[in-house]
C-alpha cells in the first residue's frame, strides 16, 4: 500500500513538474511577440478593428502596421493595392483623390523593397476632370522584378510644382511580395 502511495505522489509531482515547465516554456515564447503578424501568428485572438490589434496572454497589445492612410484620408484613398496586401508584378493601383493632389492631371507613385530599395517608378492618371477640389478617380501601373525582400512600400506623392518641402504630402502603403 505504501509503494502505491509514494508511486502515485511520484507520478503527481512529475505531471506538476513537467506542466510547470510547458508553462514557462510558453511564457518565454510569449515573450519573444514583438509585432502584429508574430501574435497573430502565434494563435492569439485579433480584433475586429481597423487596423486589426493582437493581445498576447501576458496583456500587451500590438496594431497593425497599415502606413498612414488614416491621416490622409480626407486627400486620398487607395482602393488596390490595401495595405498588407500581397502584390505581384505589374501592380495596378487604383483609387481616388482630391484635385489638389494632382498637377496637370498626374502624382507620382513609387514600389520600394524594405531596404528602401527602388524597384520601380510611374505616374498615376486622374480619369476625369481634375481641377476640383473633389475626388477624382485614378490609375497607375507599376512593373517591378520580384524584391529579395518580403515586405514593401508602396509611396503616393502629391504631385509638388513648387518643389518646396512644406507642400509635399506622401501617403505609405506597406506591401507584401
Amino acid at each position: 500500500m505504501k509503494k502505491i502511495v509514494l508511486l502515485l505522489i511520484i507520478v503527481i509531482f512529475t505531471g506538476v513538474g513537467f506542466f510547470g515547465f510547458q508553462q514557462y516554456q510558453k511564457g518565454e515564447e510569449v515573450k519573444k511577440i514583438s509585432s502584429f503578424e508574430e501574435c497573430a501568428a502565434a494563435g492569439f485572438p485579433v480584433m475586429d478593428s481597423y487596423p486589426g490589434q493582437c493581445r498576447t496572454s501576458d496583456g500587451r497589445s500590438f496594431t497593425q502596421e497599415i502606413g498612414n492612410e488614416l491621416e490622409l484620408g480626407d486627400l486620398i484613398m487607395v482602393s488596390n493595392p490595401r495595405p498588407n496586401q500581397k502584390i505581384t508584378s505589374p501592380l495596378k493601383i487604383t483609387g481616388q483623390a482630391r484635385g489638389t493632389w494632382y498637377f496637370e492631371a498626374t502624382f507620382p507613385v513609387e514600389l520600394v523593397d524594405a531596404n528602401n530599395k527602388s524597384l520601380g517608378k510611374s505616374f498615376a492618371t486622374a480619369q476625369g476632370e481634375w481641377m476640383t477640389e473633389e475626388f477624382v478617380p485614378f490609375t497607375a501601373e507599376i512593373k517591378f522584378e520580384k524584391p529579395s525582400t518580403k515586405k514593401g512600400k508602396l509611396i503616393i506623392n502629391n504631385a509638388n510644382p513648387s518643389g518646396l518641402p512644406e507642400n509635399g504630402k506622401e501617403l505609405i502603403i506597406p506591401v507584401e511580395f
